[in-house]
């Protein structure tokens, strides 16, 4: 039987259409008219007669959706358990936090999802949240305009946009929570690497025939030694743009591809980005790799210090069986705050990567706290 639904009162989701200029024109001619999610907590409308239609005000939370989500993923129905307004509005009304507003962005891309960064392969969407969505909301609706009462979360990719916001744009956020986000990326995305290039392999130009076979010649195509697309990674993007379902395979590559464009973008490459091994036998590119360890949050601490100490709170948590062994990268990530002085709060839970938004019960109130008025 399923669990039983919350009945606290439901809020109000306001779905909203936004241009972006930003986005506009952006390098995969994504749309840059995008579903822009406002969820209103019951507590929103209270006393707005008495008040004169002023009301008040209210912290923001900005939830940042891992890999392959949407913006308003985390407002579907779910089927065993609550999508997030209803989490937020169960507890609200336990008194397990106060009223706020959250928000659904949409940074959806054609290589799946983006980081939350700037890129010039994907587009600006650090410039999109920042520069666009939060004055558009903060105009919109009854905020409490500045960084003291907004914070924003995320798992996954959504996590280390979190973390990664709380480095580079503190002036926007008073605090961040940041489940599995990805961290340690020589554990992380190194892994997986074999499988995308074998993936990739299948759409080589050359046919494979049993035999003799010159390894030299095929590993030294065009551009092998900068990273550059040799044309499959070309024609795996047309093939897979073409397909209602990947297959878990491809949809991993096209992650890795996405990362790819994400930390290493070049404007000259084919594609607009460089990939961080060799096509053919999977030689690590050491300047393309160091591209990618520059944004790892864990080498990003030391750099960002004084914007992390400036936070009003830090939420970090991992299952210690994360399937893409996101916990080892936590853990680093956790001692060198704690080396750097930079009061956070660390957990980890007995689960792996999937399906974990039960989190939230723990973030959203640590959020709360951190940036109540």
């Amino acid at each position: 039987m399923a669990r039983k639904r919350s009945t606290a009162p439901a809020g109000t989701l306001v779905v909203l259409e936004h241009t972006s200029k930003i986005l506009e024109g952006n390098p995969l001619d994504d749309p840059h008219v995008r579903k822009l999610g406002v969820w209103l907590p019951p507590q929103y409308d209270e006393g707005l007669v008495r008040s004169g239609g002023r009301g008040r005000h209210f912290p923001v939370l900005y939830d940042l959706v891992g890999f392959g989500g949407t913006g308003l993923s985390h407002s579907n129905w779910k089927p065993f358990g609550d999508n997030l307004p209803e989490r937020a509005a169960r507890l609200i009304q336990a008194q397990k936090m106060g009223p706020a507003i959250i928000v659904f962005a949409d940074c959806f891309t054609a290589l799946g999802g983006n980081q939350y960064i700037n890129s010039s392969a994907l587009g600006n969407y650090a410039d999109y949240l920042t520069r666009e969505i939060i004055p558009f909301v903060d105009r919109e609706f009854r905020t409490l305009a500045s960084r003291e009462h907004r914070g924003c979360f995320g798992k996954s990719s959504g996590g280390y946009g979190a973390i990664v916001h709380g480095m580079k744009y503190p002036e926007y956020w008073g605090a961040i929570a940041d489940h599995s986000g990805d961290a340690y990326f020589d554990f992380v995305y190194w892994h997986d690497w074999p499988n995308t290039l074998s993936t990739l392999a299948k759409h080589s130009a050359k046919r494979r025939k049993p035999g003799t076979c010159d390894v030299r010649k095929n590993a030294d195509y065009k551009g092998a030694a900068a990273g550059y697309d040799d044309g499959r990674i070309r024609r795996f993007l047309e093939h897979v743009w073409k397909k209602e379902k990947l297959s878990s395979a491809e949809g991993h590559c096209i992650m890795n591809l996405c990362m790819a464009a994400t930390y290493d973008p070049d404007p000259k490459a084919p594609l607009g980005f460089r990939v961080p091994f060799n096509l053919e036998t999977g030689e690590v590119i050491e300047p393309r790799w160091q591209q990618w360890r520059k944004h790892d949050p864990i080498n990003l601490v030391a750099k960002h210090r004084a914007a992390l100490r400036s936070l009003r709170g830090i939420y970090i948590d991992c299952g210690w069986r994360d399937q893409y062994h996101i916990q080892y990268g936590t853990r680093i990530l956790s001692r060198r705050l704690a080396a750097a002085g930079i009061r956070h709060t660390y957990e980890e839970f007995d689960d792996d990567h999937s399906d974990i938004d039960y989190r939230m019960d723990v973030s959203l109130p640590f959020l709360y706290r951190a940036l109540k008025p």
